[in-house]
């Protein structure tokens, strides 16, 4: 397995279908909502299986905090590190960033998953894209 920061067009265009796969069709989120304003503001990285894009990601940075948004792992990849190996990638990336912080707003069916990697819910449930969700924040150290 191999995450990538997204560097080229079809390393963009891998992200966006591993989205699509998870979001749009197998959660229903209107792509509209997925595929969104902030593409070109934000440090997309993709997961690799060989050459099979595998999981997704973007980082944005906001004033003195780092949004993780769009973590996503394909059905079948489910279980095996992946989204583990994409938020590793993408706290190195937050490092370089004048930032303290890192926050994201996880689905409820993976607060589990990113308490493991020493986030702490900071809010109670609400709904994004008809889904349940909470913010998770996490402090990091910054490289200088």
């Amino acid at each position: 397995m191999e995450v990538r920061v997204v560097a080229s067009d079809k390393e963009q265009e891998d992200a966006f279908f591993v989205r699509r796969t998870v979001f749009v069709d197998e959660q229903n989120v209107p792509e509209e909502e997925e595929i969104d304003q902030y593409e070109k503001d934000a440090v997309h990285f993709v997961a690799y299986d060989g050459e099979k894009p595998v999981g997704a990601g973007r980082l944005r940075i906001l004033d003195d905090i780092g949004k993780v948004e769009r973590i996503c792992v394909l059905k079948e990849y489910r279980t095996q590190g992946v989204g583990v190996e994409i938020m590793e990638k993408i706290e190195q990336e937050a490092k370089g960033y004048p930032i303290e912080d890192i926050k994201l707003n996880a689905q409820i069916t993976a607060e589990r998953f990113y308490t493991r990697l020493g986030y702490e819910t900071i809010s109670g449930e609400f709904f994004d894209a008809g889904i349940p969700h909470v913010a998770m924040r996490k402090t990091i150290e910054t490289v200088s």
